[in-house]
C-alpha cells in the first residue's frame, strides 16, 4: 500500500498552514509545470496570497496525492477530472468501469510476461528456446485458441 506523508511543517509554509507551488512540487517530486497544468484542467483550485502567488493547503496536497495514485491506476487526467466533479455512485461506477477492466487487462499482461522471465530464469538448458516450459508459454501466446490454464514453470534438465 502507498502511504504519503501529506502534513505541512511551519518550515515549509512560512507559518500560515499553506506551501507555495514549488514546496507542493517539491514535495511530491513534481515539476511546477506539472501543478500548473493540473490547475488549468481544473483538477487543482489553490488560493493566493496578497500577492497573487499560489498557496496550496492540506486540501490539495490530498488532491495532488490522489491525481498521482489515480494515474498510478492507469487513469487520464479527463478521467480523474470527471471522477472529481462527481458525487454520484452510478457516474461514479461508469466512470471506474472501464478503468477497472483496463487494469485487469495489464494487470494479466503483465502476470502472462512474468510467467515467461520465471520461465527462462527456471530453465537449465543453454539455449532457452529449446526448454519445454519456455516453449510451452510461447506456443499458447502464439495460438489465440489455445486455452491456457493455470501457470505451470518447468525446470526442466537437459538430457545429454
Amino acid at each position: 500500500m502507498l502511504r504519503l506523508n501529506v502534513g505541512m511543517k511551519s518550515s515549509e509554509d512560512g507559518g500560515v498552514g499553506t506551501l507555495s507551488i514549488g514546496a507542493l512540487a517539491a514535495r511530491f517530486g513534481l515539476a511546477t509545470h506539472v501543478l500548473r497544468h493540473w490547475e488549468a484542467m481544473g483538477l487543482l483550485h489553490p488560493g493566493r496570497d496578497a500577492g497573487g502567488r499560489r498557496r496550496y493547503g492540506a486540501d490539495d496536497l490530498t488532491r495532488v496525492a490522489t491525481i498521482l495514485i489515480l494515474k498510478e491506476a492507469g487513469l487520464g487526467l479527463n478521467t480523474i477530472r470527471s471522477l472529481s466533479a462527481t458525487v454520484d455512485r452510478a457516474t461514479r461506477h461508469e466512470i471506474l468501469h472501464p478503468a477497472a477492466e483496463e487494469l485487469r487487462l495489464r494487470i494479466a499482461a503483465a502476470q502472462a510476461s512474468l510467467e515467461l522471465i520465471e520461465g527462462g530464469l527456471n530453465c537449465e538448458y543453454e539455449d532457452v528456446t529449446q526448454c519445454p516450459g519456455y516453449r510451452r508459454l510461447i506456443s499458447e501466446r502464439a495460438d489465440p485458441r489455445s486455452t491456457a490454464g493455470a501457470p505451470v514453470i518447468e525446470a526442466v534438465a537437459p538430457t545429454s
